[in-house]
């Protein structure tokens, strides 16, 4: 069996414990660290020369240590070479993570509990949630589902598939960089400027392919590949980011509601552009929907990386 599958077994079985070594959470750490010795209120050149050098220190120190656990592990034997690939490999992916996640704010939308709703949800977004109604809430968790169906399957997938572990975890690297510091806030416009480029840059292909695999995945689950795709296609690009509303757009598509508008973050009121159309009425139920039509994705992407892999 391909290490691609293992490692993605491995993400449904063990998915992200919380007391458990895990490089992402220690890159998560460097950036912190990194970033507590850079920042400076300087000018606006300084502070992006330095939010490159931040890029360029922990994407590097990232990789340096995934290929050096390979290597090593490799050297004193095969088999721990390959275990090492498979657990450096599932520690990029969040299958499962994304899973439970949705399906907690969900459970608590079908308990009436919206307070405790509000509080799951803002686990997994970065708009304040404090203040929404019901559907804001649904809508908020399937925005959160399609863009975490590129950013924490398909990506890494199309990652590990190109260049492996040592390329999955620099794209971990960078995209927890951008979910860090690449805000256009007063903070981080300058200093998260770097970061926020090379995500999208990295996220371009992975992106569009996720859009695709959503509509294809609504298809194989009874939905509609046409109107995902139309939706996707013709409002994908209205979105601020360059790669966030492909997938958002396919997923809205697919389910047939609106998603986008105005979100609050951080007390601030931004207008987004709607993506879909209104032809049904959301629901709780659509969580489940969107979670499946995340998990078809996943296991597309998957087989599609194993025959590349068998083929090549």
């Amino acid at each position: 069996m391909s290490l691609l599958v293992y490692s993605y077994v491995a993400d449904l079985i063990f998915g992200d414990p919380r007391r458990f070594p895990h490089p992402v959470k220690g890159i998560g750490r460097l950036i912190v660290f990194l970033e507590n010795k850079l920042r400076g209120n300087e000018t606006k050149w300084r502070e992006r020369v330095k939010g490159v050098i931040l890029v360029l220190a922990v994407v590097g120190a990232s990789t340096l240590f995934a290929y050096l656990v390979l290597y090593l592990c490799g050297r004193i034997n095969p088999l721990l070479g390959k275990a090492a690939w498979v657990f450096l490999a599932y520690t990029t992916l969040s299958v499962k993570d994304l899973i439970l996640h949705a399906e907690a704010v969900a459970r608590s939308l079908k308990g009436n509990d919206i307070t405790e709703a509000r509080v799951r949800l803002s686990r997994i977004v970065g708009r304040d949630t404090r203040n929404l109604s019901k559907e804001e809430i649904v809508k908020a968790a399937l925005e959160s589902v399609a863009e975490s169906t590129n950013d924490g399957i398909v990506a890494p997938l199309f990652y590990l598939i190109l260049g492996g572990p040592v390329l999955a975890v620099a794209y971990k690297a960078v995209n927890t960089l951008d979910s860090m510091v690449g805000h256009k806030d007063e903070r981080f416009v300058h200093f998260g400027w770097f970061s926020a480029k090379i995500d999208d840059a990295l996220n371009f292909v992975p992106a569009r392919v996720s859009g695709f695999l959503i509509a294809a995945s609504s298809f194989f689950l009874g939905g509609n590949f046409a109107d995902s795709f139309k939706v996707m296609t013709r409002d994908g690009r209205k979105h601020p980011s360059p790669n966030s509303g492909v997938p958002e757009a396919a997923m809205a598509g697919a389910l047939g509601i609106r998603l986008g508008g105005p979100s609050v973050y951080e007390g601030e009121v931004v207008e987004k552009p709607y993506l879909g159309e209104d032809k049904k009425t959301v629901e709780v139920s659509m969580i489940d929907k969107a979670l499946a039509i995340s998990f078809m994705a996943s296991l597309l992407a998957l087989s599609s990386g194993v025959l590349l892999k068998w083929i090549i």
